[in-house]
This record gives structure tokens, C-alpha cells and sequence, in this order.
């Protein structure tokens, strides 16, 4: 996987989705769609560079976050706003339709 998205734990994810937009992605190692979207993520964290922060929480290992979030299936992508939870949604999805919905909040 590439540098440009943070994998994030439960000691620096508020900090990370405090300001600005930021999506997360909730992903496991042995799912495969999760897998699917990491290039997804990666080409879309370049374009988006200085817009939107992106970054990834394996669920495995950071089960809290997981709870607090309500993540019970993955691939799970929440867009925060100024660290609040705005947008919520499930599977994978084309780099095409993730770009739409984030454009949304730069605009």
C-alpha cells in the first residue's frame, strides 16, 4: 500500500479528522473489497491533495474506533467535517462515484 493515506489508531485519529474534510476508510486486511478500494484511495488522495485528508483504521486492531463509528461491515467509508461524521457509506465503489461524493464538500 502506498504512503499517501495515514493509517490511523485510536491515539491520533481525533486529531487527524479535526479539521477540515477528511474520509476514513474502516478496513480489514482479509477483506477482499477493502482491498479493491486501497488503489481507489490512493489515486483519489493525490487528486485531492490539500483538499481532503484521507485516512485508513484496520478494524481488527483499533476495535473501539470501529464501535464508536458503528462500523459493522467493510469496506465502511465516513467523511468528516471539522471532526464530525457527515457522510456514511458501505462497499466498494468506482473511483468514479467516491470522487462524486467527495467533491461535494470541496465545492
Amino acid at each position: 500500500m502506498g504512503e499517501k493515506v495515514a493509517e490511523l489508531n485510536e491515539g491520533d485519529f481525533e486529531g487527524f479528522v479535526q479539521e477540515g474534510v477528511a474520509l476514513i476508510d474502516f478496513f480489514a486486511e482479509w477483506c477482499m473489497p477493502c482491498m479493491m478500494m486501497a488503489p481507489i484511495i490512493e489515486d483519489l488522495s493525490e487528486k485531492f491533495e490539500g483538499k481532503i485528508k484521507f485516512g485508513k483504521v484496520n478494524v481488527g486492531e483499533n476495535e473501539s474506533l470501529a464501535r464508536k463509528f458503528n462500523v459493522s461491515s467493510i469496506p465502511n467509508f465516513i467523511i468528516f467535517k471539522d471532526g464530525k461524521p457527515v457522510e456514511n457509506f458501505i462497499g466498494a465503489l468506482s473511483e468514479e462515484e467516491l470522487e462524486s461524493r467527495l467533491r461535494k464538500f470541496i465545492e
